[in-house]
C-alpha cells in the first residue's frame, strides 16, 4: 500500500460581506427550479452555487436541494460498482480473507463461500476475566459513555440521543440501573419509549469536566442533526433533506451544572448554536450540522468542537450526511456565556467556493457517493492548550489526518497533513488515539468498517509519527486480529457481521492510560488490547470475543456485535458495550482490578 503525505495552507475564505439574499434566491430559482435552501444559508460565510459552470449530475435523482444538487454537479454518479465474483472471498487453502477492492454503501448481508452458516454462540478469551455481564442494552448499534464521581459512588452514563440508562457502578459486580429513558431493546426491536425526552429534546455526547472557578461538574452536550432512522439518500429523498435542514431541535451545543448524578440535580447553564453567523436564529432554522460527536473541553478556558456552520459545508459524498464538518473554537471562561472563537476548514469542504470546488473534484473519491468527507469528531488533543498544549490531531474521513496548531484558539492552523489512498466504503479516517503521543511521538488513526461480512477493504489502524508535526509520515499499521485456535473460523470475516477498529475509548475515561496499551473494540472481535511499547513490533496481548446472542438481539441487529469499550483506568477494568448487554472486564494488561469504590473522584479535580 503507498502513503503520501501532503502538508497545504490553511484555505478557509473569509467573506467579508453578506450577498444580497434576495439576488442570490433568485439565481438560485432560475439556474436550478429548486427550493431555498436553509433560512439565511448564503451569509457572509457562504458562497452561493455557482451554477454557470458545467453541470455533471446524473440526471436520474429527484434533488430539490442546490447543496446537494451542486454536489452531484461536481462529477458524474461513480457509485463503486459491485466487485466481480472471485475478485475478493475466503481462501480454503490459505484460511485468509481477501477483501474487496472498493464497494458502495450497503445495508445488506454479504456472505460468501466459508462464511459460517450459524451466527458463533462462543466466547474466546486470552488473558482476560470477565468479571460480571449484565443484560443491558441501551441501543445495539452506538453509544457513547461517562463516568462520574458524587460523594464516593460511581456512575455510568450510557445513551443515544434520546435513550439513556444511568447506572450506578461503585460495586461493578452489582450494578443498578438507577434511570431509563427512552428504549430499552431485545429481540424485538426497541421496546416501549419508556419516560421520554420532550420532542427536541435528547441526551448528546458529552463531555464532563471539573470546572474550578464554579467548583462544579460542567457537561457540554452535543446537539447533531440525525441521520441514521431518517435519510438514506440525500440524492432522491427530497423531503427528508428538508427535514434535516429545519431539524425540530438545536444545532449546536448545550451547558449544564451537574450538581449531582441524575437529570433533576443538572442546571442549564447555555445554549448555543454552532451557526455562529445567526447565533440568535431560533429552532427549525438554525443552519449547519450541530455538534458532531464528543466536545473536547477538559473544563478550562477552551472548547474544539466539530461542525459545519452552513448548509455550503456541504462537499461529501456519503448518503446520508448533508454537511462536510470543519473545528471550531470556543471561550468557556464562563460556561453560562460560551463565545465563539474560530472557525477552521480544510481544502474541499465549502460549495459555491471555486477553489473548494475545484480540490474537491481532484479527490479520487468525487463522486462516488459512498466516502465521508470532512471531521465526524472533534479534534483530539493531547494536552489542553491551558496546560500548555500546542496541536490538536484531526480525522476528517476521505479527506485525511491533519495537524492542526490550536496554540492561539482564536487562528487555529493547519500544519500538516496526511492523504491516503481511497478505502472505500466505510469510514476511512475517524478517531486518532493521542494516548501515546507525548511519550513516542505516535498517534494512530482509523476508520472503521460500515458494511458487514468484511464486504469492503479492511480498516487499518496506521501508526503515524507527528515528531515533525509540519511532515507526518505513517510508520505502519497495528496487525489484524486473529481468531483463537479452537475457533470454527480462521479469520474473523468468517463469523458474520461487522469486523474492523471502531475506537479505543474515549478521552473521558477515568484515570491515565497506560504506557504502551492500545484497547480497541473490534466489532465481531470483540475487545482487542495491542502492546505498541515496541513501534516495530505491535502485537495483540489480551483479548475477549463475546457471542452473538440470538435470543437477544433482533435479527437486524445480529451484526453489529461490540460498538464500544470504555476503561476505567483508575479501577483496571475495560467495560465493552455489545448488541446484547455490558460486560465487565479485567486483564493483567491493566493490572489487578480494584471491585471497590474508586480511590479518588472523576472528573479529577
Amino acid at each position: 500500500m503507498k502513503f503520501d503525505y501532503v502538508v497545504r495552507d490553511r484555505s478557509v475564505p473569509r467573506f467579508s460581506q453578506a450577498f444580497a439574499s434576495s439576488f442570490i434566491l433568485a439565481l438560485l430559482a432560475v439556474f436550478t427550479g429548486c427550493s431555498s435552501p436553509e433560512p439565511g444559508a448564503l451569509s457572509a460565510n457562504s458562497n452561493a452555487p455557482d451554477e454557470s459552470r458545467p453541470e455533471h449530475g446524473s440526471g436520474n435523482d429527484n434533488i430539490a436541494d442546490p447543496w446537494v444538487l451542486r454536489v452531484s454537479q461536481l462529477s458524474d454518479n461513480k457509485t463503486p460498482p459491485d466487485p466481480a465474483p472471485g475478485s475478493f472471498g475466503f481462501d480454503r487453502e490459505s484460511g485468509i480473507f481477501r477483501h474487496p477492492s472498493m464497494t458502495r454503501d450497503s445495508h445488506d448481508p454479504h456472505p460468501f463461500d466459508g462464511t459460517l452458516p450459524n451466527w458463533d454462540s462462543n466466547d474466546y478469551a486470552m488473558n482476560m476475566r470477565v468479571e460480571a455481564y449484565y443484560p443491558i442494552t441501551v441501543e445495539p448499534f452506538h453509544t457513547w459513555q461517562n463516568i462520574v464521581d458524587f460523594d464516593g459512588r460511581r456512575y455510568l452514563y450510557q445513551y443515544v440521543r434520546r435513550d439513556l440508562k444511568i447506572m450506578d457502578i461503585t460495586d461493578p459486580l452489582d450494578v443498578k440501573v438507577l434511570l431509563t429513558r427512552g428504549h430499552t431493546w431485545g429481540p424485538q426491536g426497541e421496546g416501549e419509549d419508556e419516560n421520554p425526552y420532550p420532542d427536541g429534546d435528547m441526551f448528546g455526547a458529552a463531555s464532563i469536566q471539573w470546572n474550578a472557578s464554579l467548583a462544579k461538574y460542567i457537561m457540554v452536550q452535543a446537539f447533531e442533526i440525525r441521520r441514521f432512522g431518517l435519510l438514506n439518500d440525500k440524492y432522491s429523498e427530497p423531503e427528508l433533506v428538508d427535514r434535516i435542514r429545519h431539524s425540530n431541535h438545536l444545532k449546536g451545543f448545550k451547558v449544564y451544572a451537574m450538581n449531582g448524578p441524575l437529570p433533576e440535580d443538572w442546571e442549564l447553564l447555555a445554549e448555543r448554536t454552532t451557526d455562529y453567523e445567526h447565533p440568535d436564529a431560533p429552532i427549525g432554522e438554525q443552519q449547519g450540522s450541530g455538534v458532531r460527536d464528543i466536545p473536547a473541553y477538559f473544563g478550562g478556558q477552551y472548547m474544539f468542537v466539530a461542525a459545519a456552520p452552513s448548509a455550503s459545508h456541504a462537499l461529501t459524498e456519503y448518503p446520508n450526511d448533508l454537511y462536510s464538518a470543519g473545528y471550531q473554537s470556543w471561550d468557556m471562561s464562563d460556561p453560562a456565556n460560551p463565545k465563539f472563537l474560530d472557525q477552521l476548514n480544510v481544502d474541499g469542504q465549502i460549495a459555491g467556493d471555486p477553489a473548494h470546488e475545484a480540490d474537491y473534484v481532484e479527490n479520487p473519491r468525487a463522486g462516488n457517493r459512498t466516502s465521508w468527507m470532512g471531521a465526524r469528531m472533534s479534534l483530539f488533543i493531547p494536552t489542553p492548550v491551558e496546560e500548555g498544549g500546542k496541536y490538536g490531531y484531526a480525522a476528517m474521513g476521505g479527506l485525511g489526518f491533519y495537524v492542526v496548531d490550536i496554540s492561539d484558539p482564536t487562528d487555529m492552523q493547519v500544519v500538516g497533513h496526511l492523504e491516503f489512498e481511497p478505502s472505500v466504503a466505510g469510514v476511512e479516517s475517524d478517531y486518532v488515539d493521542v494516548t501515546q503521543v507525548e511519550k513516542t511521538g505516535i498517534v494512530y488513526m482509523s476508520g472503521y468498517p460500515l458494511n458487514e461480512d468484511c464486504w469492503e477493504p479492511y480498516k487499518d489502524i496506521f501508526m503515524i509519527d507527528v515528531s515533525a508535526p509540519e511532515k507526518p509520515v505513517v510508520i505502519g499499521v497495528l496487525p489484524r486480529p486473529e481468531p483463537p485456535t479452537e475457533a470454527a473460523f480462521s479469520d474473523f470475516c468468517q463469523r458474520r457481521g461487522s469486523f474492523g477498529p471502531k475506537r479505543s475509548g474515549y478521552y473521558t475515561q477515568p484515570g491515565t492510560p497506560r504506557e504502551g496499551i492500545l484497547p480497541y473494540n473490534f466489532y465481531n472481535a470483540g475487545l482487542q488490547v495491542f502492546d505498541v511499547s515496541d513501534s516495530g513490533d505491535p502485537k495483540v496481548v489480551a483479548y475477549f470475543v463475546p457471542r452473538f446472542d440470538e435470543e437477544r438481539v433482533v435479527s437486524y441487529a445480529m451484526g453489529n456485535l461490540s460498538h464500544g469499550v470504555y476503561v476505567e483506568y483508575d479501577r483496571n477494568l475495560f467495560w465493552l458495550f455489545t448488541n446484547h448487554g455490558i460486560y465487565c472486564l479485567s486483564s493483567p494488561v491493566l493490572g489487578k482490578p480494584n471491585l471497590g469504590p474508586p480511590a479518588e473522584p472523576w472528573p479529577k479535580r
